[in-house]
């Protein structure tokens, strides 16, 4: 092939390509730096089998729970929370730590479509088939109804039970049982600490919504719990 028969735009073509994957790369970090991460975490929620306990997206210092629940309403600063980290960093006065250190296993704190969601199992807050909360566990009811007075967000106080049929003539089923102890822990907020009621939803599940295969005693006792869930902010 002589000189002559070289096409002298040829250059062009590569030209071409190089502006093309430059423009991609530059759209992607456009769409990167204006990601919503908030929604990012809800989408990648559900590439997961099932709400682990949460991790810091970056090193933050949480003083106590009412303001780990006002940075995780800002999505510029937390993607989600590690309930051990935030036990860590919680300040609480000397006979509310030791509470705590004590029953920390039976409290976990995950995050879902709801919110942050507080599961106390239900040894800590009633005896069995009771919907009478136990006076030890108040200091640290005290302590989440500080957070609800200092936060905005609305709360949804929901009860849960296993699959065996209730015995007993104090509660007909699991299904009532459940409610009542939603409606003891919210009678407590609204009683013994004066919230707003117009802030609080309560129901019961039942053992519709159990955690685990109600085929161990030991999951139907992880399956017996009461969630405190500070809602997301509605947005606008």
């Amino acid at each position: 092939m002589s000189d002559d028969d070289l096409d002298p735009n040829a250059w062009m073509v590569t030209f071409a390509d190089l502006v093309m994957l430059l423009l991609t790369f530059f759209v992607l970090l456009l769409t990167m730096a204006s990601m919503d991460t908030k929604k990012l975490e809800n989408i990648s929620t559900h590439f997961r089998e099932a709400t682990g306990t949460l991790g810091f997206s970056r090193s933050i210092e949480v003083a106590n729970l009412a303001s780990l629940i006002n940075q995780y309403n800002d999505i510029d600063s937390l993607l989600v929370v590690d309930k051990d980290h935030l036990m860590a960093q919680i300040k609480l006065i000397a006979p509310i730590k030791g509470i705590l250190e004590s029953i920390i296993d039976k409290i976990e704190m995950l995050d879902d479509e709801r919110g942050i969601v507080l599961s106390f199992n239900e040894k800590l807050l009633f005896d069995s088939g009771r919907a009478t909360i136990k006076k030890e566990i108040f200091p640290i009811l005290d302590l989440v109804a500080d957070a609800i007075y200092e936060c905005q967000n609305d709360i949804l106080i929901m009860g849960h039970t296993d699959n065996i049929p209730i015995k007993g003539n104090l509660y007909k089923s699991n299904w009532e049982l459940s409610a009542y102890r939603g409606l003891s822990v919210l009678k407590y907020f609204l009683k013994g600490k004066e919230l707003t009621p117009s802030r609080f939803y309560v129901g019961g599940y039942g053992p519709s919504r159990p955690l685990y295969p109600n085929d161990t005693p030991e999951n139907r006792s992880l399956n017996r719990r009461v969630e405190i869930i500070f809602k997301h902010l509605e947005e606008g």
